[in-house]
C-alpha cells in the first residue's frame, strides 16, 4: 500500500505544480487589449466584459450613470437608480449605446452605436489618460463659440477643459522642473527632450520656458511615475494610458513609467518620449484633445508617422485660447 500511495502522491504533486507553473507564467493582458472580444456586439446583449468597457467610457469622458436622470427633493429618482445599477453590470443598454456613438462620432468613425471592428481597433489604442472633452454626440463646443466666435469654422477640431482654464496672460514665463518616482531615463535625456518640446509651443504662443534652477520646483514638474502615484489618476500598466497633464495652473505632467520609452522608437512597442512630451505640454498650457488625427493633440498615439511636430489644429487652439 505504502508505495502506490507515495507513487499518487508524487503523481498529485506533479500536477499541482504543473497548474499552478502554468496559472504562474500566464501573461496578463496588456493595455487596453480586454475590448478585443467585445467585438460585434450591440444595445440589448449581454456580455461578458461590458463592464469593463463601461469603465473605460466613463474614464475618457463619454459615460456617466451617476448623475444621468433627475433629482427632486434630493432624493434619488427611479431613473437615476436604475441608471446607477447598470454602471457594473455587463449589460448593453441604452445610455452604453449613446456612449459607444459619441466615441464614434468624436473619432470620425461610422456612427452605428455598435461595436464594430474599427471601433474597437481605436479603443485598444494606447492614449492619453486626460478625457476627451466631449460635449455630446453631434460634437457641438458651446464654450468655444461664445468665447471666441470669429476664430473658430466648421475645420477646427481642436478644444479646451470645461471653463476654459489658463494661465494668467501676465504670466508668459513659465518655469520647468522633474521630479520621479520612479528611475526610466537618464535626467540629461528628458531634460534633452522637453526642451525640444517646450520650444515647439514657445515658437507659436505667447510663453516662454526656462527650467527651473537646481532644488527649485517649477510652475510645471515633470515625471515618470508607475500606478497610484497619489494624483488621482492611477496609471494603468503598460499599453494603455501613456501619460497625462492637468489643466492649468496645476502644472503637472507624469510619464507612466512602465511604458517602454524610446528617444528614437524602432519598433511598434516602443514610446516615444518626445512626441508624448509635446502632447501633454499642450493640456498643461489649456488644450483638450484634438478631432484632427494630424494633431499633436489627437488622443491616440500613433506609431506611424510618429507626430512630434503641431499641425494648424494645435496652433489656431493654444492661439484662440490666448488671444486677447
Amino acid at each position: 500500500m505504502a508505495p502506490n500511495l507515495s507513487l499518487l502522491l508524487g503523481v498529485f504533486l506533479l500536477l499541482l505544480v504543473t497548474v499552478q507553473s502554468k496559472n504562474h507564467t500566464k501573461p496578463p493582458e496588456k493595455g487596453f487589449k480586454f475590448l478585443q472580444h467585445l467585438e460585434g456586439h450591440h444595445k440589448g446583449e449581454t456580455v461578458k466584459g461590458l463592464h469593463e468597457l463601461k469603465r473605460y467610457l466613463e474614464k475618457f469622458g463619454y459615460l456617466n450613470y451617476g448623475t444621468t436622470g433627475t433629482h427632486h427633493h434630493s432624493k434619488t429618482t427611479t431613473t437615476t437608480m436604475s441608471n446607477l445599477n447598470h454602471a457594473n453590470d455587463d449589460e448593453f443598454d441604452d445610455l452604453l449605446e449613446a456612449a459607444v456613438r459619441a466615441y464614434q462620432s468624436n473619432y470620425h468613425l461610422k456612427v452605428t452605436g455598435s461595436l464594430d471592428s474599427e471601433t474597437i481597433q481605436e479603443m485598444m489604442l494606447p492614449r492619453c489618460g486626460v478625457p476627451d472633452n466631449i460635449v455630446n454626440a453631434t460634437n457641438s463646443f458651446p464654450s468655444r463659440k461664445m468665447k471666441h466666435p470669429k476664430v473658430f469654422d466648421m475645420v477646427a477640431q481642436y478644444t479646451f477643459f470645461p471653463g476654459m482654464p489658463r494661465w494668467p496672460l501676465s504670466k508668459t514665463r513659465l518655469t520647468y522642473s522633474f521630479q520621479s518616482s520612479a528611475q526610466v531615463v537618464g535626467l540629461q535625456t528628458l531634460r534633452s527632450v522637453c526642451s525640444r518640446a517646450f520650444q515647439k509651443w514657445q515658437n507659436v504662443s505667447p510663453f516662454t520656458f526656462v527650467e527651473a534652477p537646481q532644488g527649485a520646483t517649477g510652475d510645471i514638474v515633470i515625471g515618470f511615475h508607475r500606478g497610484n502615484h497619489n494624483d488621482g489618476a492611477p496609471f494603468d500598466g503598460s499599453g494603455g494610458t501613456l501619460a497625462h497633464a492637468f489643466a492649468p495652473t496645476k502644472g503637472w505632467f507624469h510619464y507612466d513609467a512602465d511604458e517602454n520609452w524610446s528617444t528614437n522608437p524602432t519598433s511598434m512597442n516602443q514610446i516615444d518620449l518626445e512626441s508624448v512630451a509635446v502632447h501633454e505640454i499642450g493640456h498643461v498650457l489649456g488644450l483638450g484633445h484634438s478631432r484632427d488625427r494630424n494633431a499633436i493633440m489627437f488622443a491616440s498615439y500613433s506609431h506611424n508617422p510618429i507626430r512630434r511636430d503641431l499641425n494648424t489644429d494645435d496652433i489656431q487652439g493654444i492661439r484662440a485660447l490666448y488671444s486677447s
